[in-house]
């Protein structure tokens, strides 16, 4: 007996450290996030509505099964992680979609990151006190 592959789509979402890669199924909308529930990975309820945001834009919530694994950063990172990565994913599904996504800004990885301490100072730009005498 012979099993079918079902065509999974797969895409890597970027934000801050977090790094979240995305694989879409066709199914019914479910979601598994680190091998547990949507809800409970993201209790925010601003954070789950900023992730579902492109496949809302896309008409395709109903349409694929979502599974994602992250890690690195903190939540809002991973968040905004798990949105990149599956803008991308429904890319590769249809390029259609490039225009909506675009638009909307799903497709545009945030350049944003932590600024490093430099030496000879107590952060990334605060100084030490500086005293004439």
């Amino acid at each position: 007996m012979v099993e079918s592959k079902i065509a999974e789509i797969g895409a890597t979402g970027r934000r801050k450290t977090a790094v979240a890669r995305v694989s879409l199924v066709p199914g019914s909308g479910k979601w598994k996030v680190n091998k547990r529930g949507m809800d409970a990975y993201f209790p925010s309820e601003a954070l789950r509505t900023y992730i579902i945001q492109p496949m809302k834009l896309t008409n395709t919530a109903e349409r694929y099964d979502v599974s994602a694994w992250l890690n690195g950063g903190g939540v809002a990172g991973q968040a905004g992680a798990v949105r990149h990565a599956l803008a991308r994913a429904l890319l590769k599904a249809d390029a259609s979609f490039r225009e909506v996504l675009r638009s909307s800004g799903c497709l545009t990885r945030d350049p944003r990151m932590k600024e490093r301490k430099k030496a000879g100072q107590p952060g990334a730009r605060k100084r030490f006190q500086f005293s004439k005498r």
